[in-house]
């Protein structure tokens, strides 16, 4: 957690698991009741935190991955760790505007974890098509 400022107000591990998840929304709402949650996974790894955010009506941003991407390069250190994301995270939420929220069973959420879901599957069996997808296709095709 960081303010306006960009200081570190609370960092810590967590593991996924609800008990601990619960004991840092309670830290974070002692610190703030306005404090932006923010994240970077949008299923399976963030699914937890966000249904119980959710559940205690916090709202969570989306910064998707290629910004966070783009951005680790600009930050101090050598390598990724967890505890640089995090706080890329936190930093890059603070200066951004245009995060969406998070909404549990949103139907667009739904459909494009679907999506995700159904194009890592035909990546995992057709790993060119990853570069088709990306703009970097070596094959041309000549008319």
């Amino acid at each position: 957690m960081i303010n306006a400022d960009g200081t570190r107000l609370l960092s810590r591990r967590v593991h996924n698991d609800e008990p601990e998840l619960l004991e840092l929304i309670a830290d974070v709402l002692e610190i703030s009741h306005d404090a932006l949650r923010a994240v970077d996974l949008n299923h399976d790894g963030a699914a937890l935190l966000a249904g119980l955010l959710a559940n205690h009506q916090q709202p969570v941003a989306y910064l998707t991955g290629r910004p966070v991407h783009r951005a680790s390069g600009a930050y101090r250190g050598e390598g990724k760790t967890d505890a640089k994301d995090a706080f890329l995270i936190a930093d890059q939420a603070r200066g951004r505007r245009n995060l969406g929220l998070l909404r549990p069973g949103d139907e667009i959420a739904v459909d494009l974890r679907t999506l995700n879901r159904l194009r890592a599957q035909l990546v995992e069996v057709f790993p060119a098509l990853k570069h088709t997808w990306t703009g970097r296709s070596r094959v041309r095709s000549h008319c």
